[in-house]
């Protein structure tokens, strides 16, 4: 997929993601997210914390997770949660709607990825179902497959052939796992809980 093509799916994700929290009540922002630690708060703060990223502070937080990055991410996230109110993070949706910055050492198929994935997070706990599109789906499935960090997707699903069933996509070798691609992205990504939708 051409860089310009993923970064339009970028926007309208993020867009549909902001007018959904829009919508929520006090009681969802504070309903725990599929990340474990995270409300739908903090996963929602995380997500549009992409275009905000300056190499400083990330430099100062990786050091204050003593250079552990899932840690540096988890406690960035909470800090941001608690840093905003509700509709401040929702006008931060607003305010880099079409932007095309992204962490240092990213790629633009990584804001994809995160915005497709995080918005499931936020979605599934709230018993909201939101569609996925299947191309957006493969880009970011095959950029978690060629990168070995910090997923690990290789690794974890050694042995396995994943295989989408509605669009044309797969990867590994071994016993096969078929399913849509919107699950397998979320299985590539940790997500266990989309075995049900898989055979």
């Amino acid at each position: 997929m051409r860089t310009e093509e993923i970064w339009r799916y970028v926007d309208t994700e993020r867009a549909s993601l902001a007018e959904l929290l829009a919508g929520l009540t006090a009681e969802q922002w504070a309903t725990p997210s599929i990340c474990p630690g995270w409300t739908v708060k903090d996963v929602a703060a995380h997500v549009i914390s992409s275009p905000q990223a300056k190499v400083l502070p990330v430099i100062v937080g990786m050091a204050r997770a003593r250079g552990d990055f899932n840690r540096f991410v988890y406690e960035e996230a909470r800090r941001a949660g608690a840093a905003y109110e509700p509709e401040e993070i929702v006008a931060q949706y607003h305010r880099f709607a079409g932007s095309r910055r992204h962490p240092l050492g990213t790629v633009p198929a990584d804001p994809l990825l995160d915005v497709l994935i995080h918005t499931q997070d936020i979605a599934v706990p709230l018993g909201i179902t939101v569609a996925m599109p299947p191309e957006a789906a493969r880009a970011a499935a095959e950029r978690i497959w060629s990168k070995p960090f910090p997923f690990k997707a290789r690794k974890r699903l050694a042995g396995t052939r994943l295989i989408a069933t509605d669009i044309t996509w797969s990867a590994g070798e071994g016993d096969e796992l078929h399913g849509p691609i919107s699950a397998l992205l979320q299985l590539l990504s940790g997500r266990t809980y989309v075995m049900t939708q898989l055979s």
